[in-house]
């Protein structure tokens, strides 16, 4: 089934625009959506795309609402510190969690389990409550210690989804390319899209 709450954080790693994407379509879909950003992904989102994040949780949401279009679905966004915050407790985590774009540094802090900040803690909360825990990193090329790290965390039951776009489809824009990565997330989470066809299917 398509969880109703979903938490997504957002790090420092290129390609904001997947995390921002995932967003629209979450939102659109009237799920609830509680958004964490690291320090390094505001800077990354301010390079890559013409969204600038201003200070606080609520400005914080107001933008990307208004970056995304949409007034569907619930948006809260949480402070990387804010460890009152429901996706910080096994009790009170949505049942999902997705990472994209994760930082290489974010994967090595989930698989030690860190918890240094509310990415971490609530992709901890993840594991020990056995929820579904989507990473999606972007680094080229991998380390020894990246795939292993990588390793680690799918034997425990993490999905890793690279952001590797397929072109099956023959995109056009840098949307389509990246709507690829996007329409394979929300395929894990379960939540209907008509993004991108599947294999064998015939676009209508």
């Amino acid at each position: 089934m398509s969880p109703e709450r979903i938490t997504l954080a957002i790090t420092g790693a290129s390609g904001a625009q997947y995390g921002l994407r995932l967003l629209r379509y979450l939102l659109a879909a009237e799920k609830e959506v509680f958004v964490i950003i690291s320090k390094a992904a505001r800077v990354v989102i301010g390079t890559e795309t013409d969204l600038r994040l201003p200070a606080g949780t609520k400005a914080t949401a107001t933008a990307l609402r208004e970056y995304v279009g949409h007034d569907k679905g619930a948006l809260t966004v949480c402070g990387l510190e804010q460890w009152t915050s429901p996706v910080a407790s096994g009790s009170g985590a949505p049942s999902a969690m997705v990472v994209v774009p994760c930082s290489t540094g974010t994967l090595s802090a989930i698989a030690t389990g860190a918890s240094n900040n509310l990415i971490e803690r609530a992709a901890d909360v993840a594991l020990k409550e056995r929820r579904q825990l989507i990473l999606v990193p972007r680094e080229a090329p991998l380390s020894a210690i990246h795939l292993e790290n990588m390793l680690k965390l799918a034997r425990l039951g993490v999905t890793i989804m690279p952001a590797a776009p397929g072109f099956y489809n023959q995109p056009q824009t840098v949307d389509e390319v990246v709507d690829f990565i996007v329409a394979r997330i929300l395929d894990q989470l379960g939540v209907a899209q008509t993004l991108v066809p599947r294999w064998g299917e015939v676009e209508a």
